[in-house]
């Protein structure tokens, strides 16, 4: 099977969207498939890997400098590699809903060619990041309802990472057959000794806390400074943020007054850690939180948990990452950081019920396991998608 994948940067780094397609194409390459690629240049590595249709990349006025600091860019949407990419497959897979994916989709029409969509990124996402709060959301339901219609109800199927995704779009009537379907996790064998170390139950010892993703409105750390504030444990928490983002810099400041104020024992370190840094930082880590209002999967704390980190999870209208919680002491109602704060002191209360939890944390990560669970849905999809184009 002939697979297209269309997404505008396949390259970029620190960025979700991105880190997905690239998993997902090399879990699909893994089964068997025959996947290429239509997408902009590689910027990260000039010398490195291109795309199999390679488009020039774009830079909007004004905004490029922010959605750089996001790890993101545009292809452009004109010349021949997109027909002669639509051409050659069976099936696209459409990662995104812009320019580049409106030019492939018109031409996917005209060949008849079946249409499959990911949902990677609410319009909450870009709108709060370039206008606020204020007027935004508005905005943010016009956004919603022209991918709705433009896009989502062109394809023959549309996987949603998450229930919460799925919910949305059936309230919008959305045509596409819309199906649950994490985005994956690739299988990282946990590193975290079985037993505790000698320290563990010391009462002096720092506790490790982390916070994995961008440093960006929707991801709320501030709410998480405020819950620190109001931790019995804020002596002894070292805190870590790892990420990048358009709030690096104030966030970061807001991160160093808790120090500066005498509020945490040990100074927060904040910056971006590749994948095996991760590891061995969520392997040491005692919590993991995540506060976004805005998420439409989280992958990014199951790279915690799959280091037996137990996390503490945002419950919000258009966030779905609460439903990795295996239970509602690793939930907290999304702003509130007194609620944080009970759920922070309470998993520091328990140390050994913390301990064996993490575990527990760790193996329900199997069932997102992108090679095995991910890529025969999807591969199956596509199946089917082809089936109901022929007839």
């Amino acid at each position: 099977m002939k697979i297209l994948f269309v997404v505008n940067n396949f390259f970029c780094q620190g960025n979700g969207l991105d880190e997905s397609a690239r998993r997902t194409v090399k879990a699909l390459s893994d089964a068997g498939q025959d996947v290429r690629v239509l997408s902009g240049k590689n910027l990260e590595d000039p010398n490195g890997p291109h795309a199999d249709y390679e488009m020039e990349n774009f830079d909007f006025p004004l905004v490029q400098p922010m959605l750089s600091s996001f790890g993101y860019h545009f292809a452009k949407w004109k010349g021949p590699q997109i027909e002669a990419a639509v051409r050659w497959a069976d099936v696209i897979h459409m990662e995104e809903t812009f320019f580049l994916h409106h030019a492939a989709m018109n031409w996917a029409k005209k060949l008849g060619k079946p249409m499959v969509g990911t949902y990677h990124v609410h319009p909450e996402n870009i709108i709060f990041n370039t206008l606020g709060f204020r007027g935004g959301f508005l905005t943010c339901q016009i956004l919603y309802r022209y991918w709705c219609r433009v896009f989502y109800d062109n394809y023959k199927y549309l996987q949603c990472p998450t229930e919460n995704v799925r919910e949305r779009l059936i309230r919008h009537r959305v045509k596409a057959n819309c199906f649950t379907l994490s985005n994956g996790v690739i299988p990282d064998k946990c590193i975290r000794p079985l037993t505790p170390p000698e320290n563990y139950f010391d009462e002096n010892r720092p506790l490790d806390l982390i916070y994995i993703g961008r440093t960006a409105i929707e991801k709320d750390q501030p709410t998480l400074y405020k819950a620190i504030r109001l931790s019995k444990y804020a002596k002894r928490i070292r805190l870590h943020i790892a990420g990048r983002g358009p709030k690096l810099e104030p966030y970061t400041r807001m991160a160093e007054k808790l120090y500066e104020d005498g509020v945490v024992g040990y100074k927060p370190t904040v910056g971006f850690y590749n994948r095996d840094e991760l590891r061995e930082l969520a392997a040491k880590a005692d919590l993991a939180v995540h506060c976004a209002f805005v998420e439409v999967e989280g992958m990014s704390i199951t790279e915690a948990m799959q280091q037996a980190v137990v996390p503490v999870i945002a419950t919000a209208r258009y966030s779905g990452t609460s439903a990795y919680a295996l239970d509602d002491r690793s939930k907290f109602p999304t702003k509130n950081a007194k609620a944080l704060a009970e759920r922070i002191d309470y998993w520091f209360d328990h140390p050994q019920e913390r301990w064996e939890m993490g575990f527990k944390y760790a193996d329900s990560m199997n069932d997102y396991d992108i090679n095995t669970v991910v890529a025969k849905r999807l591969i199956e999809t596509y199946e089917a998608a082809i089936r109901e184009m022929k007839n």
